[in-house]
């Protein structure tokens, strides 16, 4: 029998999330939609709520650490940062929405950071899946007491909140690159500037259409892929799975490459995602290491204790 995962789902709004155990993604839409009311014909689409990243392999959605956050959309819903929602007043779930699990509401509030505490010291790289409000939760926590319930001196601790901070202002820097370069993309459109030189850059309308929609890119993405030096590493781990997916095969015709330079491409972004889950595995081994030493240190203070009663 496959194994249970815990996970939490919403719907666009974000009014309200249920905790639900499934053993696939398929069920995930299932039994998700159903708890949020959707229609069982409905077409449903899962994203991961914190930035909106498509979850639509099963191997990537199995990889999720539990109690991950899953947004529901139909069709023709797409998914916004939680300040857009409506009109910039809606918070993160985590210090205003009421959270629901098997019909229970959370501990909520200044409270909430323990939960996060208590799985980061289980599994250090869930910090990667953390989304900007946890990030935030528990860099604002007091190091004293966020050392208290990880376990872990102040000083490591101090090193993990600044370590959070770092990730906490690159993700910021991330989507303020993306938003100029939307912007900027937008005018040049508009001002009819484009230079000649790059035309290979910019996607013809029907054909942008056409092969955004036979292979999922975005034509941000495709533009990235086709002009950008190593663009395997400017990729998010779904959109190099997307292209080691297609294969060198389907990615020549979206490219409109020689065989040799996109199997080349191919092979680059199947290295490079090796390369990140490699990461993933030897955070989760030192999380692992870290929790085994602390188990050792417990079980000896604990053997000293009983030789000093035994003696007195």
């Amino acid at each position: 029998m496959a194994e249970l995962k815990a996970c939490k789902v919403c719907n666009v709004n974000r009014h309200r999330y249920h905790g639900l155990a499934v053993t696939s993604l398929n069920q995930l839409k299932i039994k998700g939609g159903e708890t949020l009311g959707f229609h069982p014909s409905a077409s449903v689409s899962v994203v991961l709520e914190d930035d909106g990243t498509i979850v639509e392999d099963e191997a990537y959605f199995l990889c999720l650490p539990a109690n991950t956050k899953f947004m529901l959309l139909h069709a023709n819903e797409i998914w916004k940062h939680s300040h857009q929602v409506d009109g910039g007043t809606a918070q993160s779930w985590s210090k205003s929405t009421d959270v629901e699990v098997d019909g229970k509401d959370e501990v909520d509030g200044f409270e909430s950071w323990r939960n996060l505490a208590e799985q980061l010291r289980q599994d250090l790289a869930s910090i990667i899946l953390m989304s900007e409000a946890d990030l935030q939760i528990l860099i604002d926590v007091p190091c004293s007491d966020l050392a208290a319930a990880m376990d872990f001196s102040q000083q490591k601790t101090r090193v993990l909140q600044d370590t959070l901070q770092r990730m906490l202002d690159r993700r910021e820097e991330e989507r303020q690159s993306k938003d100029l370069l939307k912007l900027y993309l937008k005018a040049m459109e508009q001002e009819g500037t484009w230079d000649p030189q790059e035309q290979s850059a910019r996607l013809d309308e029907t054909d942008g259409v056409q092969v955004e929609a036979a292979a999922g890119f975005s034509p941000t993405t495709l533009m990235v892929l086709k002009d950008k030096k190593y663009p395997e590493t400017r990729l998010s781990n779904e959109e190099l799975q997307l292209v080691a997916g297609h294969g060198a095969e389907v990615m020549m015709e979206v490219l409109g490459w020689n065989s040799e330079r996109t199997s080349a491409l191919v092979q680059a972004c199947e290295s490079e995602l090796r390369k990140r889950l490699q990461r993933v595995q030897a955070l989760q081994s030192l999380s692992a290491l870290n929790q085994s030493t602390s188990q050792a240190h417990t079980e000896r203070d604990t053997r000293a204790k009983r030789r000093k009663t035994h003696t007195h």
